[in-house]
């Protein structure tokens, strides 16, 4: 199992712009969408497995960067912390790896029910084709 990375904010890289949410007059002036850019290949916090993982799994741009955006709020702030809590769920998303499913046998008893289901058929089918 990948664990998850602790990627530091000094790998991020923040740029703002105007919104086209909420705000009325205020989305004409103010720079309240938050783009988060992040590189894949420059980052020393993961490891080389995850890093192949995340390229296989991840939308990346022609520079390697993951980019997350939001302007969901009026705030420039609250739309930063947002972008950072996308990115991590998507790099969760991205490493997490299903639990691997355990064949199992089939009890004894639902193999003696099997034979006396298939039995029953049988004999049903039996008695059809007896002609007097």
């Amino acid at each position: 199992m990948i664990p998850y990375p602790s990627i530091p904010y000094s790998e991020f890289l923040f740029s703002f712009a105007r919104s086209s949410g909420p705000g009325g007059q205020n989305v004409n002036k103010v720079n309240s969408k938050a783009v988060l850019k992040w590189n894949l290949f420059k980052s020393e916090s993961i490891t080389d497995d995850q890093r192949a993982k995340l390229q296989s799994k991840l939308k990346l741009n022609d520079e390697g960067e993951v980019i997350v955006m939001s302007d969901r709020y009026r705030d420039q702030g609250k739309n930063k912390e947002d972008c950072i809590e996308k990115f991590h769920a998507l790099i969760k998303l991205a490493l997490h790896e299903p639990k691997k499913r355990k064949k199992t046998k089939k009890t004894y008893s639902s193999k003696l029910k099997s034979k006396e289901s298939k039995k029953r058929h049988s004999e049903k089918k039996k008695l059809r084709s007896i002609r007097y």
